[in-house]
C-alpha cells in the first residue's frame, strides 16, 4: 500500500470517528432537554440519582427538602401524596410508570419515563394547569391531616392559648377533661399555668378534682411559646404522684418505728453523710441534735464520738485515722462488729450494715445489763464449779441428751477423766466403758445407762459398785431439774479398811 493510500484510509476513520462522537452528542443534548413545562406540568430529568434539569417549579419544591441525594429528596416531597414513590434500589427496576395519589380526591399523578440510566419525572394535575400549586397545597392538605391525626388522638390533653391567656383550640382529650369538670366556657384555660408562664420553661404540676375513687387527677404540663402565642401538654402522672405518697408514708413509718428504738440507728449515704438518725443515737452518744441535722461526714461522726468518750480512746491519732477508715471499708463491703468498752463501764456493740446503693448503717445498742448478766452468771458457775469440787462425793450431771454437762474434781480423780481436755462431748456411753474397765462387772452400769437415757418420769434410786483397787462405792441415781440426771459416787469402805477388817 502507497504512502498516499495508507494517508487515505487513516483520514477516512478519523473522519467517521468525529461524526459518530458529534451525533452522540447531538443525541445525548437532545434527550438531556427536559421537554417545554408549558403544560403546567412539575418536571425534572435525572441521571440515576443526580438532578440534571428542573423546572422551576421543581427546583422550588427540591429546595425545600434536605436529602443525601437529590432522588431521596424528590422522594421525601412527593411521599405523602404519592406513597408508592420508587426510592433509588426500585428505580432501577421501574420501567415507564404512572402513580396516582392515594387520595382519591386528589387527581394528582406522577409519570415516569426511563431510557437507559435517564429518569424524566412529570407531576401533573389533571383537573389544573398549574401543577405546582396545586401539588403544595396537597402537600400541606396532607401534612395538617397527619398533625391533626397525632393531636386529636393523644392520650393526653393538648391545647393553644392566644396572647390573652384563653384557650383558642383543643383536642379530643381536653374536651373530656372539660366534660367531667362541667365548664360550660372551653376559652377558659382548664388548667392554671401562669407560673411556666413568668418562668418560661421547664413543667409544672396542677390537679383537677373528679379522679378515680374522687382523689385528684394529676398532671405535668409543659408550655412552649411561638410568638404570642402557647401550645401546652399535660402528661397524666397520677402513677407518679401516687408511688411518692406510698415512699412518703413508708419513710414516715419508718421514722416513727426508728423513733422508738432503744438502739441508736446512724445511716450514711453513698456520699459518706448522714442522712437519717433516730432519737436513741442522742441519747446513747451524747451528740448535739444541731451536730448530727448538719449532716456531718462518717470520719467526723466518729471524731465527735472520740471526743464524747463514746469510744475506746486510741494510743495513737494517725493509727486511729487509720483504723476508722479501715472501719467504714468493712462497713461498706460486709457487715462489721465490734464492741467497745468505755472509761464510764459502759459497754456497747458496734454494728455496720452495707446498702446495695452505697450506703452503710451503724447501729450502737448498750449492752452494759447484758455484759453485766453474763460476768456475774459466770462467777456464779464458778462458784457452784469450786464449792462442788470440795466435796468427797464424786458428782456427775448428764443432759437429756445423754451428754455429761457438770462433773466436780472427785469425779475426775476417781474415774481419771477430764472432760475439758476432750475436744468431742462425753456421753454416757464413754462414762459407762470407763466405769466398766475400772470396777467389777456388775449389772448396774447398764441400768445407770438406761436411766440417764429414759425420758418422762423418773424415780431415783441406790447401788453399790466394786472398784478394782478394791473401794466400796455407794451410787446414787437421780432425776434433776429440766430432764437431767445425777450420779454420785460415795465411797463406803476403802480398800485398806476393808484389809484391817479381814485380818482382824
Amino acid at each position: 500500500m502507497t504512502l498516499l493510500e495508507m494517508l487515505f484510509v487513516v483520514g477516512s476513520a478519523a473522519l467517521a470517528a468525529t461524526l459518530g462522537m458529534l451525533a452522540m452528542t447531538i443525541s445525548r443534548k437532545r434527550t438531556a432537554v427536559p421537554p417545554d413545562a408549558g403544560d403546567g406540568a412539575v418536571s425534572f430529568l435525572f441521571r440515576d440519582c443526580d438532578l440534571e434539569h428542573a423546572t422551576p417549579e421543581g427546583n422550588a419544591l427540591l429546595s425545600t427538602t434536605a436529602a443525601e441525594t437529590d432522588w431521596h429528596a424528590l422522594r421525601a416531597a412527593l411521599a405523602p401524596r404519592f406513597p408508592e414513590f420508587p426510592d433509588d434500589d426500585a428505580l432501577r427496576k421501574t420501567t415507564n410508570t404512572v402513580i396516582s395519589a392515594t387520595d382519591p380526591r386528589d387527581t394528582g399523578v406522577v409519570e415516569l419515563t426511563r431510557e437507559d440510566e435517564m429518569t424524566r419525572v412529570d407531576v401533573r394535575e389533571t383537573d389544573s394547569c398549574d401543577s405546582h400549586t396545586v401539588h403544595t397545597i396537597r402537600i400541606l392538605q396532607s401534612r395538617n391531616a397527619t398533625l391533626e391525626l397525632a393531636a386529636e388522638a393523644a392520650p393526653y390533653p393538648i391545647w393553644t392559648t392566644d396572647p390573652g391567656g384563653q384557650v383558642s383550640w383543643h383536642n379530643a382529650r381536653y374536651a373530656e377533661l372539660l366534660h367531667s369538670q362541667n365548664q360550660d366556657n372551653s376559652a377558659d384555660p382548664l388548667f392554671d399555668v401562669s407560673g411556666l408562664e413568668q418562668t418560661r420553661g421547664g413543667s409544672v404540676r396542677s390537679s383537677i378534682p373528679g379522679g378515680k375513687n374522687g382523689n385528684d387527677t394529676w398532671f405535668d404540663i409543659t408550655l412552649t411559646k411561638k410568638g404570642d402565642r402557647a401550645v401546652c401538654h399535660a402528661v397524666d402522672i397520677n402513677a407518679v404522684i401516687q408511688a411518692e405518697i406510698a415512699q412518703r408514708n413508708f419513710v414516715q413509718t419508718l421514722a416513727k418505728t426508728f423513733a422508738q428504738l432503744s438502739i441508736g440507728l446512724a445511716i450514711f449515704d453513698r456520699n459518706g453523710q448522714l442522712a437519717l438518725f433516730n432519737p436513741a443515737m442522742v441519747d446513747l452518744t451524747s451528740l448535739p441534735v444541731e451536730f448530727l441535722s448538719g449532716r456531718p461526714d462518717l470520719l467526723s461522726f466518729f471524731d465527735r464520738l472520740r471526743d464524747n468518750r463514746v469510744m475506746p480512746e486510741p494510743k495513737n491519732y494517725r493509727t486511729w485515722r487509720h483504723e476508722i477508715t479501715d472501719l467504714i471499708a468493712a462497713a461498706s463491703q460486709t457487715s462489721y462488729e465490734e464492741t467497745w468498752t468505755l472509761d464510764s463501764g459502759q459497754t456497747y456493740r458496734i454494728s455496720g450494715r452495707p446498702h446495695p446503693d452505697g450506703a452503710v448503717a451503724f447501729l450502737i445498742e448498750d449492752i452494759t445489763a447484758e455484759i453485766s448478766l453474763t460476768r456475774n452468771f459466770r462467777a456464779e458457775l464458778e462458784l457452784g464449779q469450786s464449792m462442788m469440787d470440795n466435796f468427797d462425793d464424786a458428782l456427775a450431771v448428764f443432759s437429756p441428751a445423754s451428754v455429761l454437762t457438770f462433773c466436780n474434781a472427785s469425779f475426775r480423780s476417781l474415774w481419771k477423766m477430764d472432760p475439758e481436755a476432750s475436744f468431742a462431748d462425753i456421753t454416757i456411753h464413754d462414762c459407762q466403758k470407763t466405769w466398766q474397765d475400772a470396777c467389777a462387772p456388775d449389772p448396774a452400769f447398764g441400768d445407770i445407762r438406761d436411766f440417764v437415757l429414759r425420758l418422762g418420769e423418773r424415780t431415783r434410786w441406790e447401788t453399790e459398785l466394786t472398784h478394782l483397787n478394791g473401794d466400796r462405792l455407794a451410787v446414787l441415781v437421780c432425776p434433776i431439774a429440766a430432764g437431767a440426771t445425777m450420779v454420785r459416787f460415795s465411797v463406803i469402805a476403802p480398800a485398806q479398811a476393808t484389809v484391817e477388817h479381814t485380818g482382824s
